[in-house]
């Protein structure tokens, strides 16, 4: 039952992920959230932010930032890091994630999805049908509707860990 909540993959962070590799298998789009999986939650784009999606740009992979967020966060953020957005996605419903997919030219197959929050982001790309990976909160300090998640969100991850990790490596 939990297991639709799973990522495929989870990471200290979205600047340690292998996206050179992700683009030789064939991954040409990557959707990110954008609190507290790229920058602190409402920050603006950062010198790191930038190179990543600089980074993007060289290689020929498409971006598209999805955020539950209404446009005057998530406008000048995408503005500033060169990528087309959708604001007031609805997530977890899969709509947004198919319209990132239409505006970045990809298909399931070649499109990953990154972001922090297991019932929202990583449970809408699942039910979308696209990889996911799941990084940490890049800062602590969250609205208290997100904090009482993150106690829900340890109890996934909790199974979560138990499932991938080998038996000897529990402790």
């Amino acid at each position: 039952m939990l297991e639709r909540f799973y990522p495929d993959r989870w990471v200290d962070s979205a600047y340690g992920i292998p996206y050179e590799s992700l683009y030789e298998q064939g991954v040409r789009g990557i959707i990110f959230d954008i609190d507290n999986t790229l920058v602190p939650h409402g920050a603006p784009a950062d010198p790191r932010a930038l190179a990543l999606f600089e980074r993007f740009h060289r290689m020929g992979m498409r971006t598209c930032l999805l955020s539950n967020n209404k446009e005057p966060r998530v406008k000048p953020f995408a503005d500033r890091v060169g990528s087309p957005y959708i604001h007031k996605a609805g997530k977890p419903g899969v709509k947004g994630y198919e319209r990132a997919m239409e505006l970045m030219g990809t298909d399931r197959k070649t499109t990953v999805f990154v972001g922090d929050q297991i019932f929202t982001d990583v449970y809408g790309a699942n039910r979308a049908g696209i990889r996911t990976y799941l990084t940490k909160p890049i800062d602590p300090r969250e609205e208290i509707q997100i904090v009482l998640k993150r106690y829900l969100e340890a109890v996934v991850l909790f199974f979560y860990k138990r499932k991938t990790e080998p038996a000897g490596d529990r402790r």
